[in-house]
């Protein structure tokens, strides 16, 4: 892989009516062109996604968006569009000009902002246009600070920089995968099944970044398959202080390594990392209650190649009704997706969400909770499957009392 995965950058979403320049501040902040501009309205129809380093931040994605008061039969599909991306947005640049006068559309989405808790800068684009404005005014109406700028002729660009990265949030993601789990020198085995599904040549994500998360924090790292995981036990002088597996081999590797040696899965320090471990601990219980006919959604947030034993929608379906003793109805969704309206769900499965960020799973989990509707990781539920969620769960002591208490 080549820099920062796109699920571990901090995504910034321009905001605002059509027109309003959101493309050319893209360009601007860029100082590339990178988003196709033009004086026609709606030029930007599906949100595009740019990555690129804005220092002092770093590593970031760019989400250049549908104007939010397009119109028509297309506008409210790109206008639907536009809303679907908040639930992945760290920070958000609502873009004004001189042109529109502010009102409905502006104080709506800010209020849908506030709701999910998403950091705002004001911008008052296209200052070159006009000889004064306002902005205390302005700003007062939407209680929200604007910055004036011009994305044509570069006026108050690098204030804009420096006020994004003062700004975006320093917890936008877990700062360690697995390194608070262990102390430097300690000894860690990871075992790691070649996955088909993968592509060829590379490890999965999941297995990549914990042992680049590893290395960071200093901790010695053998990586082995699962047939080599009893021999490399064997020859260290010292247990290892923790095993991380894939998770469709929990049950072998649980069977050949010795039970004071604490082990979990990839899936589980990812249900961590980029959710609610405990709130996705809640929700495995409950499939054991699930009725005949119950609507069971399995989000993936990845786009693969299927195969004859895809987990998703293959193995999880299989495993849930084993679990339940019922015969259920599957809904799949994939990579971006995932439906707003879920009434009539009793359960929903959610993969490790390597492909996206934590903002996405974080409001994946509030919104089921909001609702009732239990919520289980990919992980959680495949070691509760083959009875090792014990074990799995030791090495997060809340997470553990949760399960063993609810």
């Amino acid at each position: 892989m080549e820099g920062t995965p796109q699920a571990n950058r901090v995504h910034i979403a321009l905001l605002g009516r059509r027109n309003v320049g959101k493309s050319s501040l893209v360009n601007a902040l860029t100082n590339q062109e990178l988003a196709v501009v033009s004086q026609i309205a709606g030029t930007t129809t599906d949100p595009v996604y740019k990555k690129m380093e804005l220092l002092p931040l770093g590593p970031i994605v760019m989400i250049d968006t549908a104007g939010i008061d397009d119109q028509g039969q297309l506008g409210e599909l790109r206008v639907k569009k536009t809303k679907e991306i908040l639930s992945r947005t760290d920070l958000a640049l609502l873009v004004i000009d001189s042109e529109v006068e502010v009102g409905d559309y502006e104080l709506e989405l800010l209020r849908e902002l506030e709701q999910r808790e998403i950091p705002v800068i004001g911008v008052f684009n296209k200052v070159d246009k006009v000889k004064e404005v306002n902005l205390k005014s302005l700003s007062k109406k939407l209680s929200t600070k604007l910055l004036p700028v011009s994305a044509k002729e570069g006026t108050g660009i690098e204030q804009l920089k420096k006020e994004i990265a003062l700004s975006a949030s320093k917890k936008f993601e877990k700062t360690d995968l697995i390194g608070d789990l262990v102390k430097p020198y300690d000894i860690v085995i990871l075992v790691v099944p070649i996955d088909i599904a993968a592509p060829k040549g590379r490890l999965i994500l999941p297995q990549v970044q914990t042992l680049r998360d590893l290395l960071d924090n200093d901790v010695q790292a053998l990586v082995v398959k699962e047939d080599g995981l009893k021999q490399a036990v064997t020859k260290l002088k010292e247990p290892p202080q923790l095993v991380v597996t894939d998770s469709q081999v929990f049950q072998d590797v649980a069977d050949n390594l010795p039970s004071e040696i604490k082990l979990t899965g990839f899936s589980i320090l990812f249900a961590r990392y980029k959710g609610d471990l405990e709130a996705l601990t809640k929700g495995v219980k409950k499939i054991k209650d699930l009725e005949v006919g119950a609507k069971v959604l399995v989000a993936e947030s990845c786009t693969h190649h299927r195969t004859i034993e895809d987990i998703g929608t293959v193995k999880i379906p299989a495993w849930i009704e084993e679990i339940a003793k019922v015969k259920l109805e599957f809904n799949h969704v994939a990579g971006r997706e995932f439906p707003q309206n879920l009434t009539g769900y009793d359960l929903i499965v959610q993969c490790g969400g390597c492909m996206t960020n934590r903002k996405e799973i974080l409001y994946r989990v509030k919104l089921a909770d909001s609702l009732g509707i239990p919520i289980v990781n990919y992980g959680i539920l495949i070691a509760y499957r083959y009875g090792v969620l014990n074990r799995a769960l030791e090495p997060f002591p809340k997470a553990n009392r949760i399960w063993q208490t609810t």
